[in-house]
């Protein structure tokens, strides 16, 4: 291995490579866009490490209190708490929804059905049906009687009046107006020239030579109170407004500017470092928890899980297979021989108990009769034409 620090050579003076003929260079590749760094103040870095470190010192016991807390929960969840709800829920299922169930499905559902159409039917002969039946074959009938009635009394006569009354006594008072229009024509109009030059020339005189400049007049004075007014209300808002800008905007602005603001950057600067802090002092601690677990857990391994582990397999594994060898299997070995002979000796009893009935009902009642196969019975049993054949 060369230890030497070989000396940096100048890239001025460094011999340049000969040019690729085959291929020209590919362009360097864009570097990618880093985050700027974010500037920190000397502030910042002289809180940062007291905090952390006073946040480490109060989180990391909190820390694996919580995991132990977490473990304890999580054991008594898998051992008591799951299977005393599993057991609940099982013995409520049991004492509690069955029999509910089965209440509902076979008594109060049945029974609610039938009193359901029980009701319905009762509402149908008390209510619908009666109802039904008096609009049906009363008011109906009724209805159109009064109707007859009514259009035979009011609509048949008074059809006939306007039909054969009231239109020719209008067509002939038409007829006598049209004729009385005629006449009074001229009289009209002598009538409207003089309400026109008594009444409508004056009025239009009087509106347009004196009540039109009036008005007019009266407009541009109002309009020149009003431009004052408001040139007066103007300058009471302008002063009015500097005043109070001076009074709270600028004093508010200044406060909010140079004290306010940055009082609100340090807190907020303290309060991300705080909670940044706290952040790492909880992963830290997360570590630190895992670490005693592990470390625990190896503990525990080495005292109780290994020395066991040990135990069953140079202790027990060969007393468990010693006693299996002697002890198990022969027993079985002899269980079974014991098993087969006592089959053998039931079977043997049975055959002799089977036996000594099959003699004892010879001796009483006989021995049967033995049945012959067709083609061994004698000749003497065959028959008229077998016995001339045979002769």
């Amino acid at each position: 291995m060369d230890l030497e620090k070989r000396p940096a050579t100048d890239p001025r003076t460094r011999p340049a490579a000969p040019p690729a003929e085959s291929a020209p260079a590919p362009p360097p590749a864009p570097l990618p866009d880093r985050p700027a760094a974010r500037a920190e103040g000397c502030l910042v870095v002289a809180i940062r490490l007291p905090v952390r470190l006073l946040a480490l010192v109060l989180v990391v016991p909190v820390r694996l209190l919580w995991d132990a807390l977490v473990v304890v929960g999580r054991v008594l969840r898998d051992t008591v708490l799951r299977p005393v709800g599993r057991a609940l829920a099982w013995l409520g299922h049991t004492l509690v929804v069955v029999p509910l169930g089965a209440l509902w499905r076979y008594v109060l559902a049945p029974v609610g059905r039938a009193l359901g159409f029980a009701a319905v039917f009762v509402g149908k002969c008390l209510f619908v049906w009666p109802w039904v039946g008096l609009w049906r074959f009363v008011a109906v009938p009724v209805a159109v009687g009064v109707g007859w009635l009514l259009r035979m009394l009011l609509v048949v006569p008074a059809v006939w009046l306007y039909a054969y009354v009231l239109t020719p006594v209008g067509h002939g008072l038409a007829w006598m107006a049209r004729m009385l229009g005629a006449g009074a024509a001229g009289l009209g109009r002598g009538v409207l020239w003089v309400l026109r030059m008594l009444l409508v020339v004056p009025a239009v005189a009087l509106c347009t030579w004196v009540l039109v400049p009036v008005g007019r007049a009266l407009a541009w004075v109002a309009r020149g109170v009003a431009a004052g007014v408001v040139w007066l209300l103007r300058g009471v808002v302008l002063v009015v407004g500097t005043l109070l800008r001076w009074i709270f905007v600028v004093p508010a602005v200044a406060l909010w500017r140079w004290v306010l603001a940055p009082l609100g950057r340090g807190v907020a600067v303290v309060a991300r470092e705080v909670g940044d802090a706290l952040g790492h002092a909880w992963r830290v601690a997360g570590y630190v928890a895992r670490a005693v677990r592990r470390f625990l857990g190896q503990l525990l391994g080495w005292i109780f899980v290994d020395p066991a582990r040990w135990v069953y397999r140079t202790a027990l594994t060969p007393v468990g297979h010693a006693v299996r060898d002697l002890v198990w299997r022969p027993a079985a070995d002899a269980a079974r021989a014991v098993g087969r002979s006592t089959r053998q000796a039931v079977a043997a009893a049975r055959q002799s108990v089977r036996q000594a009935r099959a003699d004892v009902r010879r001796a009483l009642f006989g021995a049967p009769k033995e049945r012959v196969p067709v083609g061994e019975v004698p000749s003497a049993r065959r028959g008229p034409g077998d016995v001339k054949r045979v002769l």
